[in-house]
């Protein structure tokens, strides 16, 4: 009922059921990238140290069990990583996944761009977290251990990670918002 003279309220789009079980699917995801961060970690190492096998000539061993990378083996400086569940890609994972729920739930008619751009943006982070890795292996054996990790985990491969992750971030607001070629 609306008041003589006012407008009336737009009507707010209803999330169908296929929505609701959408956003049940991603906040789950969310979920199980908390309850399940080893195996995610361990993931990322597997895939860690098969780049890490093509890109060097130097030794590579995963340690799966310890989320852990060894590099340089047959040199005189090995080095291992392992993958910490502060420095996992998971963490940036977990906005986007959260932030997509959200979004399908206020406008359920842009749940399949929200869906695509989700999935490029997962990739991107998940790729800008491989960069980073390579970046601290490369720093740490051309610096050596002490200044390579330094200069590869603090300084540098942070800079990845932020500008990565904010990159990432800007690409999944805009694929989810813009209107398709048909709107403009």
């Amino acid at each position: 009922m609306a008041i003589a003279g006012s407008l009336p309220l737009p009507s707010t789009p209803r999330t169908t059921t296929g929505g609701r079980v959408l956003i049940g699917a991603l906040v789950a995801t969310a979920v199980a990238l908390i309850v399940l961060n080893r195996a995610y970690r361990t993931a990322e190492m597997v895939l860690a140290s098969g780049i890490l096998n093509v890109v060097t000539s130097s030794g590579v061993y995963l340690a799966a069990q310890r989320q852990t990378v060894y590099f340089g083996l047959g040199t005189d400086h090995p080095f291992g990583l392992q993958m910490s569940p502060e420095c996992t890609s998971a963490f940036l994972v977990l906005p986007l996944l959260v932030v997509g729920a959200i979004m399908i739930g206020l406008r359920p008619r842009i749940a399949g761009r929200v869906l695509g751009a989700l999935a490029l943006a997962t990739v991107a982070v998940i790729l800008v977290n491989q960069l980073r890795i390579l970046t601290l292996v490369g720093l740490i054996e051309w610096l050596g251990t002490d200044r390579g990790y330094y200069w590869g985990h603090t300084l540098l491969g942070s800079m990845v990670s932020i500008i990565g992750g904010a990159a990432a971030l800007v690409m999944f607001v805009w694929m989810s918002t813009r209107k398709p070629k048909a709107e403009r």
